[in-house]
């Protein structure tokens, strides 16, 4: 598999097969991302991976955590920022709309789209989940660096045939996380990543995710 096609065939998937990645793989995958560029070389990602027992712990535990409602969220950062509009909310929103349109779940059935909110604390079903946290202390060029070594790993993980999808979502949790492994107090938790063989079949995968044109956020000078 080319970057091309790695890159056209990667999504955030959400229904998993019921079936283990190999650490072998996995250890592949993360030693060829420490290659991905940072700013100084600062390399400042660190992860968690979680499989078994470990993360049965944390998805049962915040299964126990869910009806508290609102009351239980901890974010240590704004997972979308207040202000957003315009073309950014309209993708955002969109792409929701979309998922519940092809599991043919109303927005009136709110005990369903319930349902497939709680996937998010499954792992969608994922045998491994990567829980990514860095020093409190790094700032948005760090965070950046975070973002090319996770795209760097989403790749790698499609050049083995794997599939995955990014949550901030965990994030709401960190507290619950911290009960189940030993992140540092003065790091921050970022995201997890589910990682497993995804059910490409499954109509939770197959909808279109659309893209906004690249004139749309790409301006053009002296060509």
């Amino acid at each position: 598999m080319d970057v091309s096609e790695a890159v056209s065939s990667r999504r955030s998937i959400r229904q998993f097969l019921d079936q283990p990645v190999d650490q072998a793989v996995l250890q592949r995958v993360l030693e060829r991302a420490q290659a991905a560029p940072s700013g100084g070389n600062t390399q400042p990602w660190n992860a968690v991976m979680l499989t078994g027992e470990p993360l049965t712990r944390l998805v049962d535990l915040v299964a126990d955590t869910i009806p508290q409602g609102l009351a239980a969220y901890s974010a240590e950062y704004p997972i979308y920022p207040a202000e957003l509009d315009g073309r950014y909310a309209t993708s955002r929103f969109g792409v929701g709309e979309a998922m519940y349109a092809a599991l043919e779940i109303p927005r009136e059935d709110k005990a369903a789209r319930m349902d497939v909110f709680r996937n998010n604390f499954r792992a969608f079903g994922a045998p491994v989940l990567m829980l990514v946290h860095t020093p409190r202390y790094m700032g948005l060029p760090q965070w950046s660096d975070i973002g090319m070594w996770l795209q760097t790993v989403l790749l790698l993980l499609r050049e083995e045939g794997l599939d995955s999808c990014a949550q901030e979502a965990w994030a709401v949790y960190q507290k619950q996380i911290r009960e189940v492994t030993a992140i540092p107090d003065d790091h921050i938790f970022f995201c997890g990543v589910a990682i497993g063989w995804g059910d490409r079949e499954a109509a939770v995968n197959s909808f279109p995710v659309p893209r906004v044109g690249i004139d749309e956020a790409v301006r053009w000078e002296g060509f």
